[in-house]
C-alpha cells in the first residue's frame, strides 16, 4: 500500500513539475526593460501575449507583454496571431535611444529543426 502511495506522489510531482518547466528558464519583461545594460546582448526567452503584429518586406516583428511589461521581437519566422500566447527565444538588442527614450528589441533565433 505505501508503495502505491509513492507511486501516486511522485505522478504528481512530475506533472507539477512539467507544468513549472513551461515557466522555468523565461525572464519577465519588466527585468528586461528595467535593466537593460544587463540584458543587452544576452539571449533570453520571454512569454506573452501577442499584442502587435507588423510586416513590410524586409522586417517582420511582433510585441509581446506579460503582466510586467511589453518587447518588440524581430523575426524571420511567420508571423503568429495577435491574441495568442507564445514563448520567445532570442538576443536583446537596442535598436535605438534618443536621450531618456530608449526601444529595446528581442531579435528570435532561428527555429531548429
Amino acid at each position: 500500500m505505501k508503495r502505491k502511495n509513492f507511486l501516486w506522489i511522485l505522478l504528481a510531482l512530475l506533472i507539477l513539475w512539467t507544468a513549472a518547466c513551461e515557466r522555468f528558464g523565461t525572464v519577465d519583461i519588466g527585468k528586461i526593460t528595467a535593466d537593460p545594460r544587463e540584458y543587452a546582448g544576452r539571449t533570453v526567452a520571454v512569454r506573452g501575449r501577442v499584442s502587435e503584429v507588423f510586416s513590410l518586406m524586409v522586417i517582420k516583428y511582433f510585441v509581446v507583454e506579460d503582466k510586467t511589461g511589453r518587447i518588440a521581437v524581430i523575426t524571420d519566422r511567420p508571423l503568429p496571431r495577435q491574441g495568442t500566447e507564445v514563448k520567445v527565444r532570442g538576443t536583446v538588442k537596442e535598436a535605438f535611444s534618443i536621450g531618456d527614450q530608449q526601444l529595446l528589441v528581442l531579435v528570435e533565433e532561428e527555429k531548429k529543426n
